[in-house]
């Protein structure tokens, strides 16, 4: 087993672009990350091995997300978490197709906005995925499918 600043060092630039790409927040993002890797030294000892050290801490970062935004109602209101920054799918877009594409990704409904964000931004296997989503990697790969074909067609009809 590694020891926790070896494993800080090879995971925290994953678990730190996974929460900005859901907060978009540089800030916001490296505070959780810290507070990520925090608990994860507290419950080391529950890390069982079953899955990827990144899944199992990206699973903590999206808990940690999740408490923050239940301590900070108004300040999460306040903030568009829809602005996304450009991803390397999306470069080649100019601003204005990124700001109308990423508008539509957050219009998504759930799940697949959330499995759209894990893949594009975080970055992640529809494996890892399905783990940090307690569901089968199938079933992502199915909704990321589904998401991606209705924010084509939305994209379409916007054009006409």
């Amino acid at each position: 087993m590694q020891s926790m600043e070896e494993v800080y060092r090879d995971h925290s630039q994953t678990v730190y672009r996974y929460l900005l790409s859901l907060t978009r927040e540089e800030q916001l993002a490296e505070e959780l990350t810290q507070e990520t890797f925090y608990q994860a030294v507290r419950s080391i000892h529950r890390y069982d091995g079953s899955c990827k050290m990144t899944t199992w801490l990206c699973s903590i970062a999206k808990h940690q997300l999740a408490a923050y935004r239940r301590k900070h109602p108004a300040q999460t209101e306040e903030r568009d978490w829809a602005l996304a920054g450009p991803s390397a799918e999306h470069t080649a877009l100019d601003k204005l197709e990124r700001v109308r594409l990423l508008r539509r990704l957050h219009a998504l409904p759930e799940p697949g906005r959330e499995v759209a964000y894990l893949r594009i931004f975080g970055d992640l296997s529809f494996r890892e995925i399905g783990q940090v989503l307690n569901k089968t990697e199938n079933w992502a790969r199915v909704t990321y499918y589904r998401a991606k074909e209705r924010l084509r067609k939305e994209l379409e009809a916007d054009e006409e």
